[in-house]
């Protein structure tokens, strides 16, 4: 072989291997870019998970919309265990309701109104009720004006029931529900327009009734004294 040819064959051997070097070189920076940059499959794969995380937070802020609710709740509860009714001037006629309902037994409205001679009817709604004066004769400290008659419905029990009792004297007479007045069954009737002073009614409940009993007489007392106009 010539020096002219093998000097050719060098140079193509090196040129050969120049370029299987650079080749190598850039497969390996071509699979280090690949490593480090991520796709577009998992780059879109990254922003679903963060969006979940955002979400997640979401759920943290409807936990306290829950929260929210319960105190909403509890608000109801108390509104309505503090309800004050309306009580208007004296009628000739007045229907009070008797009520079970959702585990609570209670007369509709709490305290009535009727002219001296008007007539209070008793309507059982739902439930076994009574409508039955604070009298001596029922065995009962007398919340009800001097020299008032007494009366008892005895318990109705079937709905749409009634029972109806004229009002002669004149004051304010509590009544409660015999199975229930320790739950608080407890209503009122004011006969005309009497002097809130002096009535038995309206003096400080007896210290040996039970303890629900005296809270529901002293709501009523306020009530009554309320629409009387007399204050304490």
């Amino acid at each position: 072989m010539t020096n002219d040819s093998l000097h050719t064959r060098r140079r193509l051997l090196s040129i050969t291997g120049t370029v299987a070097a650079v080749g190598l070189a850039g497969c390996s920076a071509s699979q280090a870019d690949t490593e480090e940059e991520p796709t577009a499959t998992e780059a879109h794969s990254e922003t679903d998970s963060h969006d979940e995380t955002e979400g997640g937070h979401s759920e943290t802020d409807g936990h306290d919309e829950t929260e929210g609710g319960h105190n909403d709740e509890e608000a109801g509860h108390g509104d309505d265990s503090h309800h004050e009714e309306e009580i208007g001037e004296p009628t000739e006629t007045a229907q009070v309701d008797m009520i079970t309902k959702d585990g609570t037994y209670h007369f509709t409205p709490h305290v009535a109104r009727v002219k001296v001679g008007g007539t209070v009817t008793f309507h059982n709604e739902s439930g076994s009720h009574s409508a039955t004066a604070y009298h001596p004769d029922n065995d009962q400290p007398q919340l009800v004006p001097d020299g008032a008659a007494s009366w008892d419905s005895s318990i109705l029990s079937e709905e749409g029931a009634t029972f109806e009792h004229t009002f002669e004297t004149e004051g304010v007479y509590h009544y409660y529900c015999t199975p229930h007045e320790t739950v608080g069954m407890i209503g009122s009737i004011i006969v005309g327009e009497p002097e809130a002073h002096g009535q038995p009614a309206l003096e400080e409940p007896p210290q040996d009734m039970p303890d629900s009993v005296r809270e529901k007489i002293t709501e009523l007392n306020e009530m009554c004294n309320s629409a009387l106009g007399h204050g304490h």
